[in-house]
């Protein structure tokens, strides 16, 4: 959502009107209909409070609304062109340029002249393959099968109560949960199983879904079942040459945690500003160069916190007499609802993955000689560490009032002057305009956001992390603007 923020269009994901709003709350029970186990409670969106640490809140938008938002504002911009039924046949990188060629459905071929190519083209990648690069990790989790329905029942002819996922267990554990799609009438069993199972599972998809419900009270209509096989996988490179890979193409993770989106969506803003500072002929060969560094072991991390998160579901092994309606069944759902409440939490209390993230030993970054804090998945501290996302607070005063200082990045490089007595940077700006590298300077005199950036000199790029900063400008500010820009 900040990134939305950045591009404008984070108003236009957030005011998109479900068809009922609705609490968000993970609940973990037998079956819909069976017994309660626990739940990890959660407001709806209309009641999603702001959070410290961020100017926007977290969004439950399903992918489903949210490409063909994402479409419509593509759509408007008049120097994209979308191309619909085209499949990439092959490319070839000729150095100073790329020749892709594609094909339509009716088997026509044409060759396009592009300067770079990004193959953002999914786990099966056409670009990554003829790349030659490989990926390492786990390349089969599991074979799980994903059964897309319609029920309004389940909106509302209940007792568990709202929820954004419905988790079900049974004497051998966890088996499947019920996710919501609109909150209304759209839901997603997921199952997960082995490569034998899965075809079974596909077959049955009506069966498994009344196992869910527990019940044949409650209507339902099946719209499809589709196996897909559960990853974790990271390309051993990024790209070559004039082509990269972003997204699914260099990453592959588990969905729990909902990782795999951001982290792409993480992946093309850092490397959409590279590619055009290269085309605008202020970036150097090192910006380009420095996209695997930076973004190969986020997703490295992510997809390990999503493999983890997998298997704390996984986790509460023994669960014999769960369904006995007995004192003792009774205590068996009090210990494995305690449990796997506990276990799974971390799925969901993810802001050190969204906000901590930070770019270590990147060679586009000027270090300060400090050490990084401990980079925790659940927990997040502000931190202008150069690698680090800047850090957001609210301006107060002056014609900035209202506005998060994460409003300030995005179009060029930002030099944060803190505080009231904070150095003089023409020399930086002199620099800047010599090699035509987009630059500009904030005076910002508010104590709490001094002390949140610590130093009163904080460079930051235009992918709104911070490239550098200090007491006061290095004696040679071209030396600096090398290293942040590439080597120019």
């Amino acid at each position: 959502m900040e990134i939305f923020r950045r591009l404008g269009i984070s108003g236009h994901v957030r005011d998109t009107t479900f068809r009922r709003d609705y609490g968000l709350s993970m609940v973990y029970c037998t079956t819909i209909a069976g017994h309660f186990l626990g739940r990890i409670p959660y407001p709806s969106l209309q009641d999603e409070q702001p959070i410290e640490e961020s100017p926007e809140t977290k969004w439950r938008c399903s992918q489903i609304f949210l490409n063909p938002m994402l479409e419509e504002r593509v759509k408007a911009e008049p120097l994209i062109d979308i191309r619909y039924l085209t499949t990439l046949e092959s490319f070839e990188d000729l150095g100073t340029h790329v020749d892709v060629t594609v094909s339509v459905e009716d088997g026509t071929r044409e060759t396009v002249r592009t300067q770079f190519l990004i193959g953002c083209d999914g786990a099966g990648s056409r670009v990554r393959r003829q790349l030659g690069i490989g990926m390492t990790g786990r390349d089969q989790i599991d074979q799980s099968v994903a059964i897309f329905f319609k029920s309004a029942a389940l909106a509302r002819d209940h007792e568990k109560g709202d929820a954004d996922r419905y988790y079900f267990i049974d004497e051998n554990g966890w088996w499947g949960n019920i996710s919501a799609m609109d909150g209304y009438e759209l839901w997603r069993l997921t199952v997960p199983g082995t490569a034998e199972t899965a075809p079974d599972i596909v077959a049955n998809a009506r069966s498994w879904v009344r196992r869910a419900l527990g019940t044949d009270d409650l209507p339902f209509e099946i719209i499809s079942s589709l196996p897909w096989r559960r990853t974790e996988l990271t390309a051993d490179s990024f790209g070559r040459g004039r082509v990269f890979l972003a997204g699914d193409s260099a990453h592959t993770m588990s969905p729990t945690g909902g990782l795999g989106m951001n982290t792409g969506m993480g992946d093309v803003n850092n490397l959409g500003w590279k590619l055009a500072a290269v085309l605008k002929g202020w970036g150097g060969p090192a910006l380009l160069n420095s996209y695997e560094v930076e973004r190969r072991p986020i997703a490295v991390r992510n997809s390990g916190a999503s493999t983890h998160n997998y298997n704390q579901l996984k986790s509460v092994l023994d669960c014999s007499g769960i369904l006995d309606e007995t004192p003792e069944g009774d205590a068996v759902r009090a210990r494995v609802g305690s449990a796997i409440v506990s276990a799974t939490e971390t799925e969901w209390e993810t802001k050190g993955i969204h906000l901590g993230y930070r770019y270590e030993g990147s060679p586009i970054l000027s270090p300060d000689g400090t050490e990084p804090d401990s980079d925790d998945f659940r927990w997040y501290k502000p931190s202008a560490r150069p690698g680090h996302r800047a850090p957001h607070a609210w301006i107060s005063g002056g014609p900035r009032d209202g506005l998060s200082t994460l409003d300030l990045f995005g179009d060029g490089f930002v030099l944060l002057k803190l505080g009231e007595t904070a150095p003089d940077d023409e020399p930086l700006a002199k620099a800047a305009r010599r090699r035509n590298l987009p630059y500009r300077t904030v005076a910002l005199t508010d104590p709490h956001i001094a002390a949140l950036y610590e130093l009163p000199l904080v460079l930051v790029r235009p992918d709104g992390h911070v490239a550098w900063r200090g007491h006061a400008l290095p004696e040679t500010p071209d030396k600096l603007l090398d290293i942040v820009s590439g080597g120019a």
